[in-house]
């Protein structure tokens, strides 16, 4: 009897929880999973190679039997390569997403914790980095240095991480001064394990929270510099790609452009506001 009536309250309030979740961060939350669903099973869900041509076929219209995204110019299956292409543009937009987070929160606990010349440098980097034009930046490296997938990650992780660093920051210098981070320092205890057992855990909740608000920019930044042919080359796909390929036959085979734009504003949009749900639920200042 004690069991039902704890359990009963909690289904209440799980319930309860549930039906607060706008219907709108529901949608977002299922399109999200969704494509996630679809980068991890991509081999077993694309119906054909990305590389293989069916000249015969080209330029199939949307609902074309066994193409039912219609081909493209090439009369390649556009479905198959849309798959691929949500595979690579999640892969990179992760990677540098958490690359970017990395990076600057470690920034932002070495100026929380020794002050002075290493704050005001790394305070000094961040100024520069939200002052450089990133997009024109990345295409100067792009161009000189080549494309690959490795370098297109690791110069996306750097957009962004000025922000972690800001935060991370300012978020410790709070934390260490509060009861518990001090009594753990008293206790002994080294300074990264303080960091990343008693300080990291307790802001982990809002470098989330502007993880999923850089992770659509970095989606977008990732389909510019592929638009302009200098993002991730042929034969691999990406959304950007696709569409920088399908620009060139908007008037006589539109499908070959909308349906990776379509995706690439339905995931930016729906990380956004799953972001902004997620701020808004772990800000207490809000509640």
């Amino acid at each position: 009897m004690a069991d039902t009536a704890i359990a009963a309250p909690a289904a209440g309030l799980l319930t309860r929880t549930r039906l607060r979740m706008p219907w709108l961060v529901v949608l977002a939350l299922t399109w999200i999973v969704l494509m996630v669903l679809t980068a991890i099973f991509a081999d077993w869900l694309r119906p054909y190679e990305i590389t293989k041509m069916d000249l015969s076929a080209r330029l199939a219209p949307i609902g074309t039997p066994g193409h039912w995204l219609g081909t493209d110019e090439l009369g390649r299956d556009v479905l198959s390569r849309l798959i691929q292409s949500v595979r690579v543009s999640l892969v990179i937009a992760f990677g540098a997403t958490v690359l970017s987070a990395v990076f600057g929160t470690t920034l932002g606990f070495l100026a929380a914790q020794f002050r002075g010349w290493v704050e005001h440098l790394v305070m000094a980097l961040a100024d520069f980095q939200a002052a450089l034009p990133f997009m024109i930046m990345s295409l100067a490296v792009l161009a000189f240095f080549g494309s690959s997938m490795v370098l297109l990650v690791c110069l996306m992780g750097f957009y962004g991480w000025e922000r972690y660093a800001r935060i991370a920051r300012g978020l410790a210098i709070s934390a260490s001064a509060q009861g518990y981070a001090a009594a753990v320092v008293q206790l002994g205890a080294k300074p990264s394990r303080v960091y990343l057992r008693h300080i990291l855990p307790n802001v982990a909740s809002t470098l989330i929270v502007s993880m999923t608000l850089t992770f659509p920019e970095i989606i977008l930044m990732e389909s510019g510099l592929s638009f302009l042919g200098l993002g991730v080359q042929p034969p691999e796909s990406s959304l950007g790609n696709m569409v920088g390929f399908g620009r060139e036959y908007l008037t006589r085979a539109p499908w070959i452009m909308l349906a990776p734009s379509a995706v690439i504003v339905m995931t930016t949009l729906s990380i956004s506001l799953l972001g902004d749900w997620l701020r808004d639920r772990l800000d207490p200042t809000i509640r």
